[in-house]
Order: structure tokens, then sequence, then C-alpha cells
């Protein structure tokens, strides 16, 4: 299979790189505008190719279809938060580029197209969401979400691509030094000794999904699932941000012997109160079975946060909890 993955650069990508390089018949080439950095790590592998441009540029965007048998869409502008403060340009990457990938797919023959959605798309409904929910997104992050799956749907039944948008809960893992979700800003404040921020009374809850689960989500979406579908993808499990907090504290202060204490910062907007997704049709459809529980997750992946070098800048402020 020759793949395509966009926004290939940054966490999920380095995580699905590892995941995919050494399956045999994959070849996988990259399309990324750096906005996440350089080539690190699993994506350093010499039988990757990596191509610099934009989703936005529909000439990149169809040099790097051409010769492919299927694309998982990931780059997007991301971050309920950001969203707010830049809503046109969030929507003008996440929903226009989308379309541009769209196309590209259809002109170059490609079978199958995997969209990265977010639980943050149906939004302000109770948990556990499930894809009979009416979506209502709070942020223009969820909004452009759902209009990607929207387009994907349509293209799959106007014109016969195979597509299949998955919507990722809040997921954590290694790689994730740059990103400002909650568990990577938590563990970014412990190296440094915290405090770590908890936005508003910290009741609102998350399912928090390790990206080894993800990644597999991702590897049985490209062989398997109802072209047209969307479909959760998380632990199935509900964490309070507080919680959390607690749990990163408590592992921390076990490894390194010291305090790490945990402060309190103003609620931000579109933080909705609850979140956790049913992942029984992406079970049923697809075979997905998460199998990294969140202790487990949380372990491995601070004990790559702390093997990075002394310097490396991690955790950037501005997480704490939104549903990305």
């Amino acid at each position: 299979m020759r793949l395509l993955v966009t926004g290939g650069l940054g966490f999920i990508g380095a995580n699905l790189a590892a995941a995919l390089a050494d399956r045999p018949g994959v070849a996988l080439r990259i399309l990324d505008n750096g906005s996440a950095g350089r080539a690190r790590g699993p994506l350093l592998d010499p039988r990757i190719e990596i191509r610099h441009g934009d989703i936005l540029d529909a000439s990149v965007v169809a040099a790097a279809a051409a010769g492919t048998d299927a694309i998982v869409h990931l780059a997007a502008a991301t971050g309920v938060v950001e969203s707010f403060r830049a809503p046109r340009e969030h929507l003008r990457v996440n929903v226009d580029g989308t379309v541009i990938l769209l196309e590209a797919a259809r002109a170059a023959g490609v079978r199958r197209f995997v969209f990265a959605s977010s639980n943050a798309a149906v939004g302000a409904q109770p948990p556990p969401l499930d894809e009979g929910m009416a979506a209502r997104p709070v942020s223009p992050y969820g909004a452009g979400k759902l209009a990607g799956e929207a387009l994907c749907t349509a293209w799959a039944r106007a014109f016969g691509l195979e597509t299949v948008s998955l919507r990722f809960s809040n997921v954590y893992g290694p790689h994730a030094e740059h990103k400002g979700s909650v568990v990577a800003a938590f563990l970014g404040r412990a190296r440094r000794g915290g405090p770590l921020l908890v936005h508003g009374d910290g009741s609102q809850t998350r399912d928090f999904l390790y990206v080894e689960d993800l990644c597999d989500a991702v590897r049985l979406a490209l062989e398997r699932g109802r072209p047209g579908s969307v479909l959760h993808i998380g632990s199935g499990q509900e964490t309070p941000i507080a919680a959390l907090a607690k749990r990163v504290s408590r592992l921390v202060e076990a490894d390194l012997g010291i305090e790490v204490p945990i402060g309190v910062a103003p609620a931000r907007p579109g933080d909705v109160p609850r979140n956790c997704a049913s992942i029984a049709c992406a079970r049923a459809e697809l075979g997905y079975a998460p199998r990294v529980g969140l202790d487990e997750g949380l372990e491995r992946t601070w004990a790559w946060f702390r093997a990075l070098p002394e310097s490396a800048p991690v955790g950037r402020e501005g997480g704490g909890g939104g549903a990305e």
C-alpha cells in the first residue's frame, strides 16, 4: 500500500510512522508544512519520503497524492482555545484544506481516505458520546471538524471514495513535546517542578487515549470500515482533569522525589463539562480494542518526556483539558 499522511511530522504522525514503517508492503509518504517541527525519531527512517508543502496549495497536494492508494489526513489547525482566537484561519485550513485533499484523492484514484476528526465535533452532549447523537459543537475547531466529516461522507456517496472519519478523543503519548493538550502541558510543567495548572474547578472530564491505541485504529480504518462512516475512537473511560493532575503529580513525585504542586487557572471558552466516547461502533466495525490503560500510558509518556534534553521546549502553555 502506497500511503500519504498529511501533517505527518506532528505528534500523531511520528507515532503512526513508527507503527506503519515496518509493515510489509507499506510505502509511506508525508506531506507537512513544518509547523510542528522537523523530522525526528521514527520520521528519520530513510524509507519514509517527506515532502514539504501546505495542504492549501492544490498543486502541491495533487503531486503528493499522485500514485498513492490511501491517504490519512492529519494536517489541521488544532486546538479548541486557539480556534477562538483565529476562527477564520482555523476553518480555512480545516475545511478548505480537506476539500483540496478530497479532490486530489479523487483525481489520483485513491481508494481509501481516513480523516482525523475529533470528539469536539459533537460538542455539548452528555456522555458517553456516540455516532447517533446530534452534533452540537461549541468551538470553531469543533465546527470545522464536523464540516470535514460531512465533506468526507459526501465524497464517499457522490464519488465512491472510501472515506472513514475517526473522532479522536484526547490523545497523549511520546513525541508530543510541542503540544498544548493537557497531558503534555502537565508533564512539561512537572519537568520544571510545577505547578500543574487546572482550568476551572477541575471537574470537567475527558477521555484519554494512548497514541499507540489510536495508531491501531488508524491502521484498522485503512483496511476496513464502511465508506462514509464516522466512528468514535477513545478509551471509553471518563477521567476528571483534577484527578489527572493528581495522577501526574504522584507519578513525578515518586520518580524524582520532588513535590509537584497543583494550581488553579480560569476556566476557558469551549471547554465542555464532560467528555467520554462510546467505542461500541468502532469495536464492531473495525475490531478496535484499546489496550493501554491511563496509568500505564502516563508512565510510558513521562519516561519519554523525562528522557528529553533539558533544553527541549516541552508542553507549550495553553493546554488544560479541551477535547482535541
